[in-house]
């Protein structure tokens, strides 16, 4: 039996019994969790440092302050979330108990992603482990520090039979993925999405798959174009780009793309000063590998800012691209890596008709003062988010589903989100073996006079109230009674 075929069994086993559905269960472990960010956040940043160059402030505020607020709204919400949730009732079930229960969905894989590892990785878990679930955590291999603090804190904090990490490659993620799950949750490109569907189709596993895209940034001539651009230079080089959700180009009028480019000049001088490769708030690309695929996208473009690299160091200073063409090679796929193209359109249609020829992305920012021109995007586009006038802060607000439509992604995850997603809302009737009368207009022989009641009881929709539903209670028993001599008959 292999490495990972164990994990997997004795993840379930661990769930088979039952421990992962105690509440109590369920919230000493999360409390383990919020333990290990306070008490290792030293660690953690080292390791995320050596992966990422992110200082320890940075990994803090974009990796773990995050987590930390999960977690404490799914330990103070948890008893509410799993409690069976009262639904609305027809005539014909006025007396019954019907109701939602959650209920755990068994062992589910988490399969992380490289570029804000503990983020994507940890937050998945969170609702995993709210929702009462076994879970196999798979870490990236590509941030090889972090998997390897992943793999030997994670079982000192929480339970190690219940939540086993798996570290390794593309051979070791094959083999998970040829073991039966009951749920997948993956964060990563499109690509990958879809061999993991592939992989969950042959045991019928349903999948979240958190991908991304070409997320694009509308610039209304109509706005404060120096806070948009200051805003805009944040959400795209933090991280030195590597993030899913960060805007991939701007789409503005050609009357203002000087403008736009000055200004995001000045943004990333006052963010990462005149020389961002001494910067210790820059990033760098994750790797090689990388450096090569985002250098190989400057080809066919001009550079209007930043263009500096270094190979040695995976440094890749912010870039800014002006006049791109959509043919060009920084147009073909998703960025993930600091350059910023800038395209011109004549105004918003040609904005929306431009954002509606490609795939539908994770995100799409729109920068204006008219309402309008906001309203338009909104109703003209899709995407997986909207936000208006900023950029990536959309995914702290936990009480927003966060996940993409069509190619950037399905399912969806955050704050309550994450529990509904990993969880199997199972609806529940509990009748009592009383006024059969009632009934009697369901069981053949099948006559136009049961059908009548039938309509009557089924298509009515009435809301009694509670003194309304002890009186119709009361004119239930009633009808039952005379239904039993026949009367629907």
């Amino acid at each position: 039996m292999s490495r990972e075929q164990q994990a997997v069994a004795r993840a379930r086993k661990a769930f088979e019994t039952g421990r992962s559905k105690c509440l109590e269960h369920r919230i000493r472990q999360l409390k383990n969790l919020q333990r290990l960010f306070i008490e290792k956040q030293s660690v953690i940043s080292d390791a995320v440092k050596k992966d990422l160059n992110k200082s320890e402030v940075g990994t803090q505020l974009y990796e773990t302050l995050g987590l930390e607020g999960e977690i404490n709204l799914a330990i103070k919400k948890l008893k509410e979330w799993a409690a069976p949730r009262p639904v609305e009732k027809n005539l014909l079930t006025i007396s019954d108990t019907v109701y939602i229960q959650p209920e755990p969905l068994g062992v589910v894989l988490i399969i992380g992603a490289w570029n804000y590892p503990w983020a994507v990785t940890i937050q998945p878990l969170i609702g995993a482990i709210a929702a009462g679930n076994a879970a196999v955590i798979k870490p990236s291999e590509v941030c090889v520090h972090t998997a390897k603090v992943m793999e030997e804190l994670l079982p000192i904090y929480i339970d190690k039979e219940l939540y086993p990490v798996v570290t390794g490659g593309v051979s070791e993620t094959q083999e998970l993925l040829r073991q039966k799950f009951d749920h997948i949750f993956y964060t990563g490109n499109s690509m990958v999405g879809k061999v993991i569907m592939e992989a969950a189709a042959k045991h019928l596993t349903p999948v979240t798959l958190e991908l991304g895209g070409k997320s694009p940034c509308y610039i209304d001539k109509n706005c404060d174009i120096s806070i948009a651009c200051r805003r805009v230079t944040w959400g795209k080089y933090t991280n030195c780009g590597q993030t899913c959700i960060a805007p991939d180009y701007i789409l503005c009028e050609p009357s203002i793309q000087d403008q736009v480019i000055e200004e995001v000049k000045k943004s990333i001088k006052e963010f990462y000063t005149d020389n961002p490769k001494t910067c210790p708030d820059y990033g760098r690309v994750i790797n090689q590998r990388h450096f090569k695929r985002v250098m190989n996208m400057l080809e066919d473009s001009t550079i209007a800012v930043g263009g500096d690299n270094d190979e040695s160091d995976c440094y890749i200073a912010p870039t800014v691209l002006r006049d791109v063409k959509p043919e060009a090679k920084v147009m073909q796929e998703e960025i993930f890596g600091p350059l910023l193209p800038i395209l011109s359109v004549s105004g918003l249609d040609e904005a929306i008709k431009f954002i509606n020829k490609g795939e539908k992305p994770l995100a799409l920012y729109v920068f204006s003062s008219d309402d309008k021109v906001i309203k338009r995007m909104k109703e003209e586009t899709s995407s997986g988010g909207l936000l208006a006038n900023d950029c990536l802060v959309h995914y702290s607000v936990s009480s927003l589903p966060f996940g993409g439509v069509g190619n950037s992604g399905m399912g969806c995850y955050h704050g309550k989100f994450s529990f509904d997603q990993l969880s199997h809302l199972r609806g529940c009737l509990i009748k009592q073996l009383k006024m059969e009368g009632v009934n009697s207009m369901r069981y053949p022989p099948h006559t136009a006079k049961k059908l009548g009641w039938a309509r009557f009881f089924i298509l009515q929709n009435v809301d009694l109230g509670w003194i309304g539903r002890m009186a119709f209670l009361a004119v239930l028993a009633v009808v039952a009674a005379v239904a039993l001599q026949n009367y629907l008959l």
